[in-house]
């Protein structure tokens, strides 16, 4: 008779048993652990997305709302980040990686603004951050710069513009520039029957006027042909590359930079492009200055206004310090104003009954003229200085396209001392402050229900144009930094638009994709192509009698 323990006994000696017993011992073991992790990834996954709730964004271990950033990107990221600002009612705190540089808070809350722009200026300047981050591209110029550096180049810029000299030579060069350049370029369009991009154009039409104004120079760029300008693309490049570098951790483009490899890379390329065109500039001036009798009538230009200062040990400007000058005031006036016309045409495209309103009140100003009344108008058309003036739904027109569409979408500012928000947000010393510009004008609580149309007759009160709070209205900034060029901007633009809605219509090529770049100004990212197409004479006589 067999033994049943012999058999457990023999089984458990036999090697092919054993064998099986370990593998399913350690199978069981790996199942266990598996499950673990499962499960611990679940918590993990489970416990960041209810932060969201709280956060406005999902905050992970070690990574924070990188993730979540990385997904904005992908998009448009001025609406994603509208949307987060909407859901935690106007601010929220963006959390990084662990040991990052992209800790920082968010705000688009007037209250906050008017706090960080004017009630407690000294308490928030660009600081070392921005400074470091836009170096490279910006130097050490008004954007960028803080203290006594901002303060003394902001002074002198502040007299330049308030001369009657400069406001005669930007009505000179406008009226070159738009006649003798910027029309012919839109009816040589016409007669070839191409499609243009409106962008491109118009960035070249402001670009010679910052130049020729604040230079003293004329780039040229909208000569017939419009030549190429390896400026332009590379101050474009340099723009959109240094924004990168907010995205981005700042161990990451430092790296980046110090390996000479992607957008760093780009970056570097296009800041020599940029510096040659500056060092040209200043070099070409001092040239004239030399040779420039005392007694002939000195230039009043901002590039020679500075070249005639000294800095703090009584020495002449460097060039390096000319340099940064001249890129600063190209972005100012060489991208805001074109970028902010770019998108207005689009509106204007989208809203017929806007462009029809803008130019009834075109008809009724010119129709004031003398010369109209008795049938005597000669041609072309200039509009005269008092009667840019007077367009006021124009203006408005304008300002609702900024609205929706900031040169400037976001700017940077840093805590100096620990402080708190009118909302109650805490914000501890070194704590980096973006404010966007864009989710302003899309938010109901400051523009109502209505706030995502392009409805210009919100900034009309008995007919005339009424602006609004500069904190509730950041495109110009507002405060100390409130943009010195705001009515120089308004001037240029509204005598381009009205130079152009006069004579043309402006229609966008069929399926043309329109959206922003991520950059320091918004550009689109695919320029504005258009097809040009003029105005009947009968319709402008039609218009002109009604007005009569």
């Amino acid at each position: 008779m067999i033994n049943p323990s012999n058999l457990t006994s023999a089984s458990s000696n036999d090697p092919a048993t054993v064998n099986f017993m370990s593998r399913r011992l350690f199978f069981l073991q790996d199942i266990q652990i598996l499950e673990l992790f499962v499960a611990l990834f679940v918590f993990v996954v489970i416990h960041s997305l209810r932060q969201k709730r709280h956060h406005g964004l999902a905050v992970w271990p070690v990574l924070g709302m990188l993730p979540s950033l990385v997904g904005g990107l992908r998009t448009n990221m001025y609406e994603w980040l509208t949307d987060i600002l909407c859901r935690q009612n106007g601010t929220f705190r963006f959390k990084g990686p662990l040991f990052s540089s992209l800790n920082c808070v968010v705000t688009s809350d007037p209250r906050n603004l008017e706090h960080l722009l004017k009630s407690k200026f000294p308490n928030f300047p660009k600081g070392p951050f921005f400074r470091d981050t836009v170096d490279d591209l910006l130097g050490n110029g008004i954007f960028s710069a803080d203290d006594e550096t901002w303060q003394r180049q902001r002074k002198t810029a502040s007299i330049e513009f308030h001369s009657a000299k400069f406001r005669q030579l930007t009505t000179e060069s406008l009226l070159e520039l738009v006649h003798f350049r910027l029309l012919p370029v839109l009816e040589n369009s016409i007669e070839q029957s191409l499609p243009i991009d409106l962008q491109d154009v118009l960035l070249r039409l402001t670009f010679d006027n910052v130049c020729m104004i604040a230079f003293g120079v004329d780039p040229g760029c909208l000569h017939p042909g419009l030549p190429e300008i390896p400026f332009a693309k590379a101050f474009e490049d340099a723009t959109e590359a240094t924004v990168q570098r907010f995205v981005s951790p700042t161990c990451i483009w430092k790296a980046m930079r110090y390996l000479n490899v992607g957008t760093e890379k780009k970056l570097k390329i296009s800041i020599k492009g940029v510096d040659e065109f500056a060092e040209d500039v200043i070099r070409t001036r001092k040239k004239e200055l030399s040779m420039q009798s005392d007694d002939k009538k000195q230039r009043s230009d901002l590039l020679t206004v500075f070249m005639g200062l000294k800095d703090e040990q009584g020495q002449p400007f460097s060039d390096k310090f000319l340099r940064d000058i001249c890129v600063n005031f190209i972005l100012a006036g060489r991208d805001t104003s074109s970028v902010a016309l770019s998108w207005f045409f689009w509106l204007l495209e989208k809203n017929p009954a806007v462009e029809e309103r803008i130019l009834a009140e075109i008809c009724r100003i010119v129709g004031e003229r003398a010369e109209v009344k008795t049938g005597e108008c000669g041609s072309p058309l200039i509009f005269r200085p008092e009667e840019i003036k007077k367009m006021d739904y124009l203006q408005a027109a304008l300002s609702e396209a900024l609205r929706l569409y900031p040169s400037v979408p976001v700017d940077h500012k840093e805590v100096v001392e620990d402080d708190i928000f009118p909302d109650g947000t805490v914000l501890k010393r070194g704590t980096k402050v973006i404010y966007a510009i864009y989710s302003m004008g899309r938010m109901e609580s400051i523009w109502g229900k209505d706030c995502k149309e392009f409805k210009p007759e919100r900034w009309l009160r008995d007919g005339r144009f009424m602006s609004e709070s500069a904190y509730k209205f950041t495109a110009f900034n507002g405060g100390p930094r409130l943009c010195l060029g705001k009515d120089f901007a308004y001037y240029q633009m509204k005598f381009a638009a009205s130079s152009i809605i006069y004579r043309y219509r402006v229609k966008v090529v069929k399926n043309h994709p329109v959206e922003p770049k991520l950059a320091l100004t918004m550009y689109m990212k695919h320029g504005l192509k258009v097809n040009i197409y003029r105005r009947d004479e009968s319709e402008l006589q039609r218009c002109l009698k009604r007005q009569l």
